[in-house]
């Protein structure tokens, strides 16, 4: 995220009492801490490395005792791949 549930929370609230203000409406303080309060929530929650992958954004999260072993499996694909030749029409394409 840019920022923090924290700060996102405080500039909304700035936002929300200049509108009120404004407007020439009184600040409501419990509303305003609701707001804030739903807004840090969210924020936190969906700056989760999980909430990310969970919707496919990424390719998937390696735990860090994996990472040696991933990295030499992808390495030795990718030598693979520099080794094969290959011939018209004898492999597909992968869709998803």
């Amino acid at each position: 995220a840019v920022m923090g549930g924290e700060q996102a929370a405080r500039v909304m609230e700035i936002v929300a009492r200049g509108k009120a203000e404004r407007e020439g409406r009184p600040v409501d303080g419990k509303m305003l801490e609701m707001m804030s309060a739903q807004i840090r929530h969210g924020v936190e929650q969906q700056s989760s490395a999980l909430f990310g992958t969970a919707r496919l954004w990424d390719d998937g999260i390696i735990d860090p005792r994996d990472t040696r072993r991933v990295l030499a499996l992808c390495l030795s694909i990718a030598a693979e791949g520099d080794r094969r030749v290959p011939r018209p029409n004898s492999f597909g394409v992968a869709r998803m």
